[in-house]
This record gives structure tokens, sequence and C-alpha cells, in this order.
């Protein structure tokens, strides 16, 4: 009886642990939740609300849950804020100052990483903050300490990776398009320099974050930047840039990355491409397997994601049509009407996408590569607090849905009965 007490209890600390989505688009930063059990389709009004909280202020930040607990980051006055919520109680614990605010607030999603919480500012402040209490552990601005170019126009929007020992981010520019830092002190490991690498886009971050690449066997960071997808192994030397995808206006999808290859897309009438990592002397290159022009695919800011051989995304610009393309060969397999308005995040999980739209619909559309088939529908409710374009990424963790709308957030019940 007590060994299967114990085993109860390990079975069910795994599952809570393996529940929490600690960083942006969840432990793999690829938008994919591995909880199974959910619903396969909603109630006509959407699934139960099970509580929701106001006063986060102007933002786009989505949240991250770890170790019960919620963090995201929202504008109070002149003043910008990571912000720590009791799962249970839905009581703020402690609000830790970033930086100055932003006209509409901050998008970056906090990444917890034991007893802290790491956060990028619109103003290129990062941060690293105790989980106890909130206190400001160490500083460091991608401008002014790590020679990053110049602030985007719509100012910093990454959301900080944690890899062993380092933080890595994204200043951005030739002089350093990406650093290390230790993540307990905030010291530099290293910067990295950026050669050129072609005429399209800006010499400034993008509006993306980094992901890990093992391509051509070498352990590397990718992103989209202003001039385009860019790798940095983990020692920070360079090794190989793709300029076709950058726009001159705004980058912003995060990558996806699956064994040697690597998934990116721009808007602004720009398109897609894969990409092959592969061995080049002692470096790396990038060759092109394929592009989608920008009447195949084109990818705004509501990202995509991977679940098998297929790429599940929003396609257009200033849209979210939703479409499946088979990620090997470039092939569109299904491209559909949006059943919301504006852009479109995407997250997956339990065998459907969850579309999230910028006038706040939420859309069940099934992952199938054999064609398009929308579930259900709803549309939260409206509150004054919510008046902004819906733009935070839904994250599910335990079995719940929560959307960030500017001020309020909203969680809901989507496990099956």
């Amino acid at each position: 009886m007590v060994l299967m007490a114990c085993m109860f209890i390990v079975t069910l600390g795994g599952s809570l642990w393996a529940a929490d989505w600690p960083q942006w688009r969840g432990p793999n930063r690829d938008g994919v939740c591995n909880e199974t059990g959910l619903l396969q389709q909603w109630p006509k009004d959407g699934p139960k609300l099970l509580w929701e909280i106001s006063g986060l202020g102007p933002g786009y930040s989505s949240v991250a849950i770890a170790k019960g607990r919620l963090y995201t980051m929202g504008d109070r006055g002149k003043e910008q804020f990571v912000y720590a919520y009791d799962l249970d109680t839905h009581k703020e614990l402690w609000a830790a100052k970033v930086g100055g605010s932003h006209d509409d607030g901050p998008r970056c999603i906090p990444t917890v990483d034991g007893d802290f919480v790491y956060a990028i500012g619109t103003s290129g402040d990062v941060v690293c903050v105790a989980i106890d209490g909130g206190k400001v552990v160490w500083t460091k601005n991608l401008l002014k300490d790590l020679g990053g170019a110049s602030n985007p126009g719509w100012k910093f929007s990454e959301s900080p990776l944690i890899d062993g020992d380092k933080l890595l981010c994204t200043p951005g520019g030739h002089k350093d398009v990406i650093a290390a830092l230790n993540k307990k002190t905030g010291e530099v490991i290293w910067q990295c320099p950026m050669p050129d690498i072609g005429s399209n886009g800006k010499d400034e971050a993008g509006y993306a974050s980094l992901v890990i690449s093992n391509g051509a066997g070498v352990k590397q960071y990718v992103t989209l930047t202003n001039e385009g997808t860019v790798g940095v192994s983990a020692d920070g030397k360079f090794l190989w840039g793709y300029n076709r995808v950058a726009n001159r206006v705004a980058n912003i999808s995060t990558c996806v990355v699956d064994g040697d290859y690597v998934f990116t897309s721009s808007a602004y009438g720009t398109g897609s491409a894969l990409l092959k990592l592969v061995p080049d002397g002692a470096g790396v290159k990038a060759e092109e397997v394929y592009w989608l022009d920008q009447s195949k695919f084109q990818n705004h800011h509501g990202g995509f994601v991977k679940v098998g051989d297929y790429i599940y995304g929003g396609h257009n610009h200033n849209k979210g049509e939703p479409t499946c393309i088979e990620m090997k060969t470039g092939k569109v397999l299904w491209h559909a009407d949006q059943p919301g308005k504006g852009s479109g995040c995407v997250l997956y999980a339990d065998g459907n996408l969850y579309f999230r739209y910028e006038d706040g619909l939420m859309a069940l559309v099934e992952a199938t590569p054999t064609k398009y088939n929308l579930k259900s529908t709803f549309m939260p409710p409206a509150r004054p607090g919510a008046k902004q374009t819906a733009w935070a990424h839904p994250v599910i963790s335990d079995g719940k849905l929560y959307l960030r709308h500017w001020d309020v957030l909203f969680c809901y019940d989507v496990k099956a009965q």
C-alpha cells in the first residue's frame, strides 16, 4: 500500500510538472502542448470559464506557468512590470519593475528557470527576478550594455532563452546579433557579431525568439532577425544567415526547427522557406530546399507549428487563414477562409489546432493533412479592459486554456469530462 501511494505521488508530481508551460511557446518553444484528454468539441457558448483577473494593464504578453504560479507582463502608469500570480487564489504575489512603459505595453513572455524568472522589456531591459518575493537580481540593457544596433519600430519583443547556465538574447545588428549571459549574474559570456548577409531588411533585432537546433551535428541558436534568419553556435560563432526571408518592416515569427531543417516565414509580401543545415568545413551552411512566395504562405505574427510531417499556421498579411503545408516538400495540402478577423495565433494540443484571432475569437481545427475541419468556435466575453486587439498567444496548462486580452486574463476548463 505504501509503495502504491509513493508511485501515485511520483506519477502525480510528474504529470503536474509536465503540465507546466514555463516559457514562450511551451517547454520546447514549438507551440506544441503534449497534454491529452482535452475537449474535442466545445459547447456552443465555449468551454467553462473558470475565472478571470484584470489589472494587468496594456500588453500583448502571454503567460508562463510553473510550479503553481503564473507569470506575465504589463504596464502600469509609466512603468513596465513582470507579474507573478498564485494559480490557486488568482491573487497577485508581486510585481517587479522592468523599465519604462510603452504605448501598447510589453510583448515578452517571461521565462521561468529554477528559482528565477527572466524577461525583456520593450526598452531592451533584460531582468532576472527571484520567484520568491520578486526581487530584481540583475539587469542588462540590449542597447546600452550589449551593443544592439537600435530598438525596432515596435520595440523589443523577444522572450529570453535559458540554456544550461546561459541566458540567450538578441541585441540585434552587425555588432552583436546574439549574446549569451551568465543566467545567475548577468555577466557576458560571449557576444556574436554578424557579417553582411544581404540587402533585405534592417540592421536590428526582429520580433522573434531564439530556438535551439542541432542541425548538421552542431548545437546552435536560430532566430529571425530584421535582416533574416541566422544561426550562431553554442560557443558564439556566427554560422550562417539567410536574407531572402527578411522584409523591411517587421520580421516576427519564431522559426520551427526539426533535425537538420529550419522552417521560417515573414509577411509584408514576403514568403516562407525550408532550409537544410549541412556541414561546411568546420562550420555550417543553410541550403534553401524550397521557397513559398507570398501567395502560398506568409505568416504575419501568429506563428506556426509542426505536427508530424506538417506545418500548420495562419497565412497572409494581417490575416490568419488556416493552412497545412507538407514540410519536406512545401506542398500546400489545404487552405481555408479564416473564422475570425485579423491575424491568427496558433497552438497545438491533443489532435487539434487552437487558433486565436485578433478580434478575440477562438477556433478549434482538427490537425490533419487530409482536409480543413473546423470543429468549434467561441468568443470570450467582452470586458472594459479588453478593447485592444487580442494578440497574446493562447496557452494550455493542466487542462486549462489561458487567454490574455490586454488588461484581462481568462482561464477556461478544456478537459474532457
